[in-house]
């Protein structure tokens, strides 16, 4: 079945072109509602309201480990110059066991931007309406989602909480996103 999908071009990436395709920074500000709710079994206490228009850089399924229960999916957004193509063919990107990875021969862009204007979000669909729409997006796409930063709390006392940042790295620096609305622009 992978195969068909490969050889028929049903996971290629979608192509925009050079220049930067999304100028503005995610956005994020105090929740509406900071109430904790129930969610499979786990309590979700939102941090913090979340909105970001991005390009998928890269995109990976799980279906191994807790996590994955939560969040089927792993997206790796990009916005300012992390949107625009010439910069990113001259990036490596890679995702593996939900950690995201760069690397280049020369930057094209100081290091900084790299990691500050890119980032590893880890996806937690509010309903299987969202779910869907998630898994149609595609790397190279143009996406807006919003929904809630949370903090995730299992009765025996695993938690799992998003970054609070967009300018963290190394581990804890994803985002953990509670995703309310999701729309493919592109």
């Amino acid at each position: 079945m992978l195969v068909c999908w490969k050889l028929f071009g049903l996971d290629a990436a979608v192509k925009l072109g050079p220049g930067v395709m999304v100028a503005e920074v995610p956005r994020q500000t105090a929740p509406l509602s900071s109430e904790s709710f129930n969610y499979q079994n786990y309590q979700i206490s939102p941090l913090a309201d979340f909105q970001i228009k991005a390009k998928i850089l890269s995109k990976t399924n799980y279906m191994l480990g807790r996590e994955s229960a939560l969040s089927p999916v792993d997206l790796v957004l990009g916005w300012q110059n992390m949107s625009d193509e010439s910069v990113l063919e001259k990036i490596t990107i890679s995702q593996s066991n939900r950690w995201y990875m760069w690397r280049v021969q020369n930057f094209p862009i100081p290091k900084k931007e790299i990691e500050t204007q890119s980032a590893n979000m880890h996806i937690v669909p509010a309903n299987k309406e969202i779910e869907k729409l998630i898994s149609q997006a595609k790397q190279g796409q143009i996406i807006e989602l919003s929904g809630h930063l949370i903090r995730v709390d299992a009765d025996d006392g695993w938690h799992w909480q998003s970054s609070m940042t967009r300018d963290d790295t190394g581990a804890h620096a994803c985002e953990v996103i509670y995703v309310k609305q999701f729309q493919i622009v592109n």
